[in-house]
């Protein structure tokens, strides 16, 4: 008796067109909204019609905190920073996309055109920092969404949380796929004589043509490669992530990138595999059959070999390194591209806490009239 096949994702979708400049080429609802919008095609729309091209809208919203803490044995840091809401750069793989569910937006173009940008940011870490009882320890910039990303240029809320954390002495680390950082490389440099700041910019593939539809809105893979040498050249430590590796789309650039950043003066690098959460796996599916139809079902397979079958695995120990053959020929690949070209792949970036200056605490509003 032959078994009926359950209709895969690309049977069940009529999928969009490709939006230039945009990673995700649909708006699909979020996992909490209680209403759901479908397509449908009444005959009177021209095949050759352009998508929309939507603009990017930022809200100017006043945080209530500012530090996130985390306890996950998976990443080296327990807290962080998020300058910024949603993400221009709009890389279709993003883990924090369904974050935007929680405004009740999509995790698809809302994701990438519709940001939030925290004004007070720098108040609070310092108000945070001040705080009895706190225990510094690195933070990290770059944790769920870029901190370099487009709109830092006009907010440049990112470089006021670094000169409150320079101000006092406190060490962090950012991860970035911008060139952008180049811009507080003066910040930075005097920081990394302390031992108090350490950068990883992370590429994908060394493939422009590529990385303008899987992650549009960030640097071209070349510049990225210079901004790491730019770090470098002024002092201040700055590694690369290979991330994250998909298979059959971008895994052939491992050893290519590890060669590249080791000449731009990278030390340190380390590597993900893509992780596809909640709406990720639909909207990546709907990239693969737009710019690589041919290897979708390979790729689909791979990852769920990676992933005990499924298309994600949320496990700690698990999650950002797979399992399975596959995932061992990654290791074993990016572990040897390390060793031929000097890497260091310590997962642990010592930095200094010992320098740290707690904020004087403000003066009472009294003392104004003495």
């Amino acid at each position: 008796m032959q078994r009926e096949r359950k209709p895969d994702f690309a049977d069940r979708l009529d999928i969009p067109a490709r939006i230039k400049g945009r990673g995700a080429p649909s708006n699909p609802e979020g996992r909490f909204e209680s209403r759901m919008r479908t397509r449908e095609d009444d005959g009177w729309e021209a095949e050759s019609e352009p998508a929309p091209r939507p603009d990017t809208t930022v809200t100017e919203e006043r945080a209530r905190s500012i530090i996130s803490r985390n306890d996950s044995p998976d990443i080296h840091f327990t807290q962080s920073i998020n300058t910024y809401r949603g993400c221009e750069h709009g890389c279709i793989y993003c883990y924090a996309r369904p974050s935007h569910g929680y405004l009740n937006l999509s995790a698809g173009l809302d994701f990438e055109t519709k940001l939030f940008a925290k004004t007070n940011a720098a108040e609070l870490l310092r108000k945070e920092l001040a705080k009895p009882g706190y225990v510094c320890s690195p933070i990290n910039l770059g944790a769920n969404t870029d901190p370099y990303q487009p709109i830092e240029r006009r907010y440049r809320i990112t470089r006021s949380i670094i000169e409150v954390l320079a101000e006092h002495d406190h060490p962090f680390t950012i991860v970035t796929k911008n060139a952008l950082v180049e811009r507080d490389i003066d910040l930075f440099a005097d920081l990394a004589k302390k031992r108090l700041v350490h950068i990883f910019i992370s590429i994908t593939s060394l493939d422009n043509r590529l990385a303008s539809t899987l992650e549009p809105r960030a640097s071209a893979p070349h510049r990225r490669v210079k901004a790491i040498a730019a770090l470098n050249d002024a002092g201040v430590p700055c590694g690369a992530m290979v991330a994250p590796i998909i298979p059959m789309v971008t895994d052939k650039y491992i050893e290519g990138i590890v060669e590249a950043t080791a000449a731009a003066g990278a030390r340190a690098a380390g590597y993900t595999v893509v992780r596809l959460p909640y709406e990720i796996k639909h909207l990546f599916r709907e990239w693969l059959d737009l710019n690589v139809p041919e290897r979708a079902e390979h790729v689909m397979s791979l990852i769920r070999q990676m992933r005990g079958g499924r298309d994600n695995d949320p496990n700690f120990g698990s999650r950002m390194r797979g399992e399975g053959e596959f995932a061992e020929l990654i290791r074993q690949r990016f572990r040897l591209a390390c060793r031929k070209h000097g890497i260091n792949q310590t997962r642990a970036i010592q930095l200094d806490t010992s320098r740290f200056r707690v904020p004087s605490a403000p003066a009472p509003q009294g003392e104004l009239f003495v």
